[in-house]
């Protein structure tokens, strides 16, 4: 694959310079939209020709909006306003690797098409399959999938992908990851072999190009933007902090910054969860975010928090990626991520769409190699600063109650020197026990010579038929022995 880069000509500036349908640009106008992006100007363009393309740019810049628009624009002359499912094949395919990126992208597809008949669905894992499965029985053009649920329902029969035509791959470096490249190479199995491959992504690495060459065909290489880069309308900042005054120096930023809400990203599940009861124990409206919770549950905090009704989203790398939060003023790393192409993500969920946003880092003395690999990502280099804190003197709790003297006894100090020259004390012995003995256990053993025995009866001559009544052979008949065994022959 030789991936060509785009040529400059003169690009255009408004929606309304595209060559788009009008109900496409009456969608765009609804949703408050005029100019264009430099991803949107440059992409859209070449999409309209049929071109494979690499889109590379900023979280945050429209690329949503930079291959759904011309895809709507190529598919209305086949859109239909047949009630027949076999009318509304899907002919767009739009892969996702988080359900919460498939779900804004959705949204913003289904305001896109508002005013065209084409029928868009969104399918993703952590939900109940049988509303998916009816919607998608119903024929739909434009569908947004995660991977492994899209192959539940291919292998369910209840989609059909012979007839897709678009095929986008959002977060591209995702999508090619380890994690999701065997489900990828089975989805496009499925896909006919003519058809547009669109990866777009904020970040491309080296190997995330190599493994595309199987999937795009003689691609278009279309950058806006130094690859990697963060947005230059992101203030990031970086903290040195000791580990156990982390916490301590979240709250203290949350009130110097005057941050009314904040996405503070973490490491672990486990970690989101107790962090976020924690800062509830504080005073700060919190919620956790995090792949241990059900689909239901993330959506409800997500609108929850979209809503105003909570602070602080304490969430995992789930979040870092597809969330368009309107005007988030900032974001905390609470922990510096694993991956140095998170950071990108992580800040990309604030200063969006031209916006001013503010990106904190928190970083103790075992994260500078972290630190290091963002800085040579990002070329860019970090300036940490020193945040003094103030210890708050917080209302106390009901259940934190002062400790008083008579809670727990003293002990009264005791001199070794003093313990060492007294005298040991002899121990306490208990009295020995009255033994009681009986001399009757000490004779031999005496027969008692008026018992008869037992074995006279049963053991006696074959004569008798049967031991005496009483004994131990009562009530059985003796066997007879052969003499060779030593039983008595016949006389």
């Amino acid at each position: 694959m030789n991936t060509t880069t785009t040529p400059d000509p003169q690009l255009p500036e408004l929606f309304s310079d595209l060559q788009l349908d009008s109900r496409i640009l009456q969608a765009v106008r609804d949703m408050g939209y005029e100019k264009l992006t430099p991803i949107q100007a440059k992409a859209i363009p070449l999409l309209l020709d049929g071109r494979d393309i690499m889109g590379a740019a900023q979280t945050g810049t429209g690329k949503t909006a930079a291959f759904s628009l011309p895809i709507l624009q190529q598919l209305l002359p086949l859109a239909s306003t047949s009630v027949s499912p076999a009318r509304h094949p899907v002919r767009a395919l739009m892969l996702a690797p988080t359900r919460e990126l498939a779900d804004q992208v959705y949204v913003n597809l289904k305001a896109y098409a508002k005013h065209t008949p084409l029928r868009c669905a969104c399918v993703f894992g952590g939900m109940d399959m049988a509303p998916q499965t009816a919607e998608l029985r119903k024929g739909v053009e434009l569908l947004v999938a995660t991977p492994g649920r899209l192959l539940d329902h291919v292998e369910a029969k209840t989609v059909n992908l012979s007839q897709v035509r678009f095929v986008v791959l959002d977060e591209a470096d995702r999508m090619l990851d380890i994690g999701f490249l065997p489900d990828l190479q089975r989805i496009l199995s499925y896909l006919p072999k003519e058809r547009t491959t669109l990866l777009f992504s904020a970040t491309f690495s080296p190997e995330i190009k190599r493994l595309a060459q199987s999937y795009l065909q003689n691609p278009l290489l279309v950058e806006v933007a130094r690859p990697n880069a963060t947005a230059t309308n992101v203030e990031q900042r970086v903290y040195r902090v000791d580990e156990d005054d982390k916490r301590a120096a979240l709250e203290q930023l949350l009130r110097d910054n005057d941050l009314p809400q904040v996405i503070v990203f973490v490491n672990s599940r486990l970690g989101a969860g107790r962090l976020a009861r924690a800062l509830e124990r504080d005073g700060v409206k919190a919620a956790a975010m995090h792949g241990d919770k059900s689909q239901a549950e993330r959506l409800a905090t997500l609108d929850a928090f979209k809503r105003g009704e909570i602070q602080a989203l304490v969430a995992t790398d789930v979040a870092a990626r597809g969330l368009d939060i309107a005007e988030l003023p900032g974001v905390v790393n609470y922990d510096v991520p694993f991956n140095a192409e998170d950071y990108v993500h992580r800040i990309g969920r604030t200063g969006r769409a031209g916006a001013s946003g503010l990106a904190i880092t928190l970083a103790t003395a075992r994260d500078a190699r972290g630190l290091a690999d963002i800085e040579k990502l990002i070329k860019r280099q970090f300036e940490p600063q020193t945040l003094e804190l103030r210890r708050s003197s917080r209302p106390r709790r009901e259940f934190e109650s002062p400790r008083r003297e008579f809670d727990t006894p003293r002990r009264e100090p005791v001199s070794p020197r003093r313990d060492a020259e007294a005298p040991l004390a002899p121990r306490p012995t208990r009295p020995a026990r009255s033994a009681r003995h009986d001399p009757w256990f000490d004779k031999p053993y005496e027969a008692d010579p008026n018992a008869s025995p037992i074995w006279d009866h049963s053991t006696g001559s074959t004569d008798a038929g049967a031991a005496a009544p009483g004994t131990a052979g009562a009530g059985r008949a003796r066997r007879k022995v052969a003499t060779l065994l030593g039983g008595q022959g016949k006389g």
